[in-house]
């Protein structure tokens, strides 16, 4: 089964409905980048009158996971995926709709394969970055990814 947008935001409605909820939803996936958009809204805002940091988060999250699933999916192997650690900057504040761009799908095909090859476990540092609608930049996230094939 392919991975698709509209399927990845049935699968937040289900599986994190607190993303959902927050609004947070996929745009477009293909092999080298996704792109997830979250509206600045009463549920998701902080007494800053902008976004929470933890829902931008989320969406700069699924911008990462997203390709790391489909890289998975697409490899055909049973591959384990979590994120190891992250680190976050805040540049301007979160007020709008917000886009989160993940462009490091090549760096999951050297991984994958490595991990394949080897059946070691491999690490990964994807970034996603997140403007607003002016394509003023609001938050850069950087996710630590591991991913080891299953036996």
């Amino acid at each position: 089964m392919k991975i698709s947008p509209s399927k990845l935001n049935s699968f937040l409605m289900l599986k994190l409905p607190s993303a959902y909820l927050c609004g947070v939803r996929t745009k477009s996936l293909n092999e080298s980048e996704c792109v997830v958009t979250v509206k600045y809204s009463w549920i998701n805002q902080n007494p800053f009158k902008s976004m929470f940091w933890a829902v931008q988060g989320m969406a700069a999250e699924l911008s990462t996971g997203a390709l790391m699933m489909q890289k998975i999916r697409n490899s055909g192997k049973k591959v384990s995926m979590l994120v190891l650690s992250n680190s976050a900057n805040f540049t301007k504040k979160a007020t709008g709709r917000i886009r989160f761009l993940c462009v490091d799908g090549h760096v999951i095909d050297v991984a994958l394969s490595k991990a394949i090859e080897t059946g070691e476990g491999q690490t990964v540092w994807m970034t996603s970055i997140g403007t607003n609608e002016d394509g003023v930049e609001v938050s850069t996230f950087k996710f630590q990814w591991t991913i080891k094939v299953k036996a």
